[in-house]
């Protein structure tokens, strides 16, 4: 059976990638100073209904916030020198007020109205006096307007578009106390913390860690569309020795995603924000006229906006919109509302300016993109920013047909050694000085001896392995463990890391179990073609194996050991294992559109144990099959448009996007082959798709079917993932047993919706806690031809039975097998915790009806 993947490992992808930067955010935020923190409500004075969109800011300083769409505020600074807080609307007096600097306190506010009339405001924000409405609203009204033309004003519009695209990509440490920089631990990096800059973000003290600078050229076809991207320079910050660098470089763009105002959905931190201009957005959104700037050409409305629950998804800010036949947006400042669901998120900002091409319409030229993560409101953290600039922009400049063929994405052989002479040349901004001095600084800090110290053990500690050089002892989650079979079971194992060599990898491991007294091991070698790692897209791979183990028939697991300590405690009677002896031969080809093919050979021994048994009737009696050994080739073919992965020295796994992914296999048993005693065909297809549902969530969907043609004992049919431990799996059947259905033909969909938070949010208790629903819903078809069924044909092995003789193995009939759940994820933003309802085939034996389910999972 063909299982998507992308469900189990992406829940553990942040963990691994993440892996450097959790260290240094944990010692960042370790290092909490004082901090000044007030919050309040801003409100008219005469009415005393709240003011939405108030300019709250530190005096002489550009660091404040504004005011939601009830006028609640909330600000925070670690610089403990300021005493004043301003209060600014246009249309009132400006307030100064008091504050005790590192503090916390709270400060509510009355604005008194200006005397003089303001004639360039085209509509204030009401004042409170009236109820908000969308009809006869004039903001509404120029959303609409620039609605109908977002089309004209994307870049899309264009049949032919270039332009040179230059990126920033920075992380910092942020806001450590002196007393922390001070301590003895850090003694040695002194040299590191004189890189602090204090002159990007007033108010914080960064230090930034990582940086990487992508200069390109873009180009866009419209019919047939086409778009191509040339890599001219690439340079970052190296942590190879810890953690694989384009992994890090990919998912950091994951979170950092372009931003397009124009589309309806925005993805940022793996999370989908409705845009303002999004076709539904005046549903979600309110939206006022604030100001019109006629000094400008064309003139500019300046439109605030707000969510109308300020913890939805959704985006509060001003747009500035061209008064012309465009409604373009000319810029936009765009932040999120501190109430919004999201994990570790501090502050989070976009920024954007646009300018007017050759034909009169506008392509953005800047775009800027800030978040400070912590794990308080103030205090240190971390603070990352990405800035993409556009120059050159050209349209309808038309290229010969043959340069949009080949590669989408290509990158010059030379854009990884460029002098800095090049790129200060070439950059659209100047470095900071901080950042000038982060390349030489991080790669100093790596060959200090207790940084390295420091970061083996946090290798070991999250990613289960130590490293010795050439080769990596691990993981360390299947040192120890225990099944009924083995009992007490020791296991050590390791790998080659790239040091040994680039093109070729090798693992191995050896276990014993102390109530077999049996050994078992493992042996690897995996070669790339590509002169690169064996995981580098495009893969092209070949991989000899052989294993000699203990296996749980229908257990199938993602980017998880079998024998991790904690999957060893299981519910009910699990004594039907396999003795497995597999040799394996696979050979993989990856092409750069995101097709690829697998073929390979399989020989598979596998003998019963523990409680289950091989066996025919033979008249009044049965006859035991010591051992079933089969021949297999394998014929896969994958394809997964625009798929990237977070990609570590060892393993990958695909980050979700909105494309679907189809999987395709053919597996052909040969009689005699080997000692094979079967000949089969089995074929299976597998189709994976992520449907956002932009406010109400996402859900991840799963169909797949399959077809064994032959006449095969039921080792050989597919044994339908079952899961019988305490953690929740996306892609098994929860309250399932192991080995409990088997089938020859059938069809499944599995579907897992996440609200985000959707229903929480509106609920004050939940909304405090920022827990999120989620729920989900399996179904099962399946059968097996009367060849295939023991009670329809004596020559078929029967069904395993438990100790007092009933069967515990069986086919699906007409009913299908389902089971739905309802959860809780985000529980102290790590754990999901699933109540799981079998909903048929309750009266087999040994079933759970319900059952409590948990997983771990890092998000945003």
């Amino acid at each position: 059976m063909l299982i998507a993947g992308k469900l189990e490992g992406f829940g553990r992808l942040s963990l691994r990638v993440s892996l450097l930067f959790v260290c240094l955010f944990l010692c960042a935020s370790w290092a909490f100073g004082q901090a000044t923190v007030v919050s309040g409500v801003v409100t008219d004075a005469e009415t005393k209904e709240p003011l939405p969109f108030v300019n709250v800011y530190f005096k002489g300083t550009s660091i404040g916030a504004m005011a939601d769409a009830d006028g609640n505020y909330t600000v925070h600074t670690s610089n403990i020198t300021y005493t004043e807080l301003y209060y600014s609307f246009l249309g009132y007096k400006t307030v100064v007020k008091k504050i005790l600097p590192g503090a916390t306190q709270v400060i509510n506010v009355k604005l008194s109205p200006e005397a003089k009339e303001l004639k360039e405001v085209v509509i204030t924000p009401g004042k409170g006096r009236e109820r908000y409405r969308n009809k006869n609203n004039p903001a509404v009204d120029l959303v609409r307007e620039m609605i109908a033309r977002k089309d004209q004003n994307r870049m899309e519009h264009y049949n032919f578009a270039e332009y040179e695209q230059y990126e920033k990509l920075q992380m910092s440490l942020s806001n450590m106390s002196d007393k922390f920089r001070q301590r003895k631990l850090f003694r040695k990096y002194k040299w590191l913390f004189d890189n602090v800059d204090t002159t990007t973000i007033e108010g914080k003290a960064l230090l930034p860690i990582y940086l990487q600078e992508t200069l390109t050229d873009q180009y866009y076809r419209r019919d047939p569309e086409k778009k191509k991207s040339v890599t001219k320079g690439h340079q970052k910050v190296s942590f190879d020795d810890y953690i694989d660098n384009q992994g890090l470089s990919t998912y950091l763009n994951y979170l950092y995603n372009d931003i397009d105002i124009y589309n309806n959905n925005i993805t940022l931190l793996t999370n989908q924000f409705l845009s303002p201009i999004a076709d539904g957005a005046p549903t979600f959104y309110k939206f006022y006229i604030t100001d019109t700037l006629k000094s400008e050409t064309p003139p500019l409305v300046e439109l605030s906006f707000a969510p109308r629950n300020p913890a939805d998804f959704l985006f509060q800010g001003r747009l500035y919109v061209t008064l012309d036949s465009n409604y373009a947006v000319k810029k936009a400042d765009m932040t999120v509302n501190k109430n919004i669901n999201l994990n570790w998120v501090r502050e989070l900002s976009i920024d954007q300016d646009f300018e007017k091409t050759e034909d009169g319409r506008y392509h953005v030229s800047r775009s800027r993109m800030r978040a400070d993560f912590g794990l308080s409101k103030a205090g240190g953290g971390m603070f990352g920013e990405r800035v993409v600039s556009y120059k050159n922009f050209t349209v309808n400049n038309p290229r010969n047909e043959n340069f949009y063929s080949g590669e989408a994405e290509t990158t010059l052989t030379d854009a990884e050694e460029h002098t800095e002479e090049f790129w200060q040349t070439n950059r659209h901004d100047s470095l900071t000085r901080a950042e000038s001095k982060v390349y030489q600084n991080i790669d100093s800090l790596q060959k200090v001896p207790s940084f390295r110290r420091t970061m083996d053990i946090a290798t070991l500690l999250l990613a289960g392995y130590k490293g010795f050089g050439w080769w990596e002892l691990g993981p360390v989650n299947t040192f120890y463990s225990f099944n009924p079979v083995e009992g007490f079971r020791l296991r050590v194992g390791g790998r080659t890391t790239p040091k040994f060599n680039e093109q070729l990898y090798f693992e191995t491991y050896g276990a014993y179990g102390f109530k077999d007294e049996k050994w078992k091991y493992f042996l690897s070698a995996t070669y790339s073609f590509t002169g690169k790692s064996f995981l580098e897209f495009p893969v092209r791979t070949l991989r000899a194996s052989y294993q000699h183990d203990t296996k749980i028939p229908g257990q199938e697991l993602q980017f998880v050991q079998e024998d991790n300590f904690l999957l060893s405690f299981k519910r009910g009677v699990n004594d039907k294992w396999l003795y497995n002896d597999i040799w394996n031969i696979d050979y993989v080809h990856e092409f750069d559109n995101h097709f690829s093919y697998r073929i390979g050979f399989k020989n598979w021994k596998q003998t019963p144990a523990g409680g289950l048994t091989y066996q025919v009737r033979n008249e009044d009696s049965s006859v035991s099959i010591p051992n079933v050994t089969t021949s297999e080739f394998l014929v896969e073919l994958r394809w997964a448009p625009d798929e990237q992965f977070y990609q570590g020295k060892s393993y990958r796994i695909p980050i979700p996007n909105k494309y679907p992914i189809f999987t395709g296999r053919l597996i052909a048993g040969v009689d005699g082959l080997f000692n094979s005693q079967y000949s089969y065909q089995n074929v299976a297809l597998n189709v994976y798709k992520r449907v956002y549902l932009s406010q109400f969530g996402y859900t991840d969907v799963v169909a797949e079917g399959g077809y064994i043609f032959g006449n095969v004992p039921f080792p050989l049919l597919a044994i339908h993932r079952a899961n019988q431990t305490y953690s929740y799996q996306l892609q098994s059947y929860n309250l399932m047993n192991f080995l409990e259905f088997v089938s020859d033909k059938y069809v499944s969909v599995n579907l897992d919706h996440y609200f985000n938070g959707f229903i929480f949010n509106k609920i004050p208790l939940f909304k405090r806690l920022k827990w999120r629903e989620v729920a989900t819903f399996k179904l099962l078809y399946g059968s097996i031809r009367p060849e295939n069924d023991p009670e329809k044909n004596h020559q078929a092995f029967i069904f395993p039975v438990n100790a007092e003789g009933v069967t515990t193995t069986y086919s699906l009939q007409r009913e299908p097998y389902m089971e739905a759940s309802v959860g809780i994820a985000n529980i102290f933003k790590l754990i999901r915790v699933d109540v799981v309802k079998r909903l048929s085939y309750l009266d087999n034996p040994g079933v759970s009806k319900w059952g409590l389910r948990a997983r771990f999972k890092f998000d945003f």
